[in-house]
């Protein structure tokens, strides 16, 4: 069996799984050569051959336990009509959301058809033993995107519009269950593993928020896609949500959890169902910096991830991160010792 899959299946193992969010990035060179190639970030994200070779450079590099599929996740925006695009140094450019926007929404689903088929290359090339992750963004993430027009600091705009425009936001994050549902269900066709839910910005919501905003929208979609008969672990990232993390892993329906930095992993399975597996969370930043401080995050994580651990980050990998020190990492967790730089 896969590592990934034995963990997700409740089993603690010695050394444990290790893949990296955004591991397929602008960190390596042979990334920044494909990417090259391409007009801009979105025709990359749907171009399959160059997706499916860019998913598959980390495995190739480093050994990663698991790929995960090379996408955005502001491609689903893409199906409900919207314009996205990025622009360098700033991220995301998308046109804000009114509330008659949201009742014209010109849906088609095909736009996302390329996803699929990355999917489906990307397990075919992929060996037996890596697992294969597939993945949306959250709803209410997706939405502060839609509704702020691109990424700010503390999703404000977007925040008072929830409180604002209850028929409106329910209506968005209706349309955004349904596309994203979909979206998965098709990826686990096309041969995903699993798949993850990225809620990045979880955070600073009050708790009648994050249950309207995050919960609610998460376990719509897990039972859209277990009705369609998708078995598939789902692992739920809410990033950064502090004590709200103990609601969510209890009501949203999730297999497993992946955790932000500011998580003690101890303390977060004192309150999980003790098979459940846990997800995290390295510090990028201590990635970042490497040397000791790096070699000395490792080990603590190794050291109190008691149960069922799936070694990752916080976050994701970050462009000036030095090749050496993942590979570091990775063989301090499969042989105890690392080349830290």
């Amino acid at each position: 069996m896969q590592k990934v899959m034995s963990v997700l299946s409740g089993n603690k193992v010695d050394i444990p799984p290790v893949w990296m969010m955004r591991q397929a990035g602008r960190h390596l060179p042979e990334y920044l050569r494909v990417r090259k190639t391409t007009n801009n970030f979105i025709d990359f994200c749907f171009d399959s051959q160059k997706a499916t070779e860019v998913t598959l450079q980390p495995i190739d590099r480093y050994d990663m336990d698991a790929a995960i599929l090379f996408a955005d996740i502001l491609l689903v925006p893409i199906a409900l009509g919207r314009t996205v695009s990025f622009e360098k140094g700033i991220g995301p450019i998308l046109d804000p959301l009114s509330v008659n926007d949201i009742r014209n929404f010109q849906i088609n689903t095909d736009t996302l058809e390329p996803v699929y088929e990355t999917v489906r290359e990307v397990r075919k090339k992929l060996h037996n033993n890596k697992t294969l992750i597939g993945f949306c963004g959250g709803p209410w993430t997706v939405a502060t995107y839609m509704l702020e027009g691109k990424g700010t600091p503390n999703k404000e705009k977007a925040k008072i519009f929830a409180y604002k425009n209850e028929e409106a936001i329910n209506d968005l994050l209706d349309y955004l269950v349904h596309i994203s549902s979909e979206y998965l269900i098709k990826q686990a066709e096309a041969g995903a593993d699993v798949l993850q839910i990225f809620e990045s910005w979880a955070s600073d919501l009050s708790p009648y928020l994050f249950n309207k905003l995050i919960i609610e929208p998460t376990k719509k979609i897990i039972k859209h896609v277990r009705d369609a008969g998708i078995t598939v672990p789902i692992i739920g990232f809410p990033k950064n949500c502090g004590l709200s993390i103990k609601e969510y892993v209890k009501s949203s329906g999730i297999s497993a959890i992946a955790v932000s930095t500011e998580v003690p992993l101890d303390q977060i399975r004192s309150f999980i169902p003790r098979n459940m597996a846990i997800q995290g969370n390295l510090d990028p930043l201590a990635l970042r910096i490497g040397g000791k401080t790096l070699k000395n995050q490792v080990q603590n994580i190794l050291d109190k991830a008691s149960g069922p651990h799936i070694f990752n980050l916080g976050h994701g990998v970050t462009p000036d991160v030095k090749i050496e020190n993942i590979k570091a990492v990775i063989s301090h967790i499969r042989t105890g010792e690392g080349n830290y730089v």
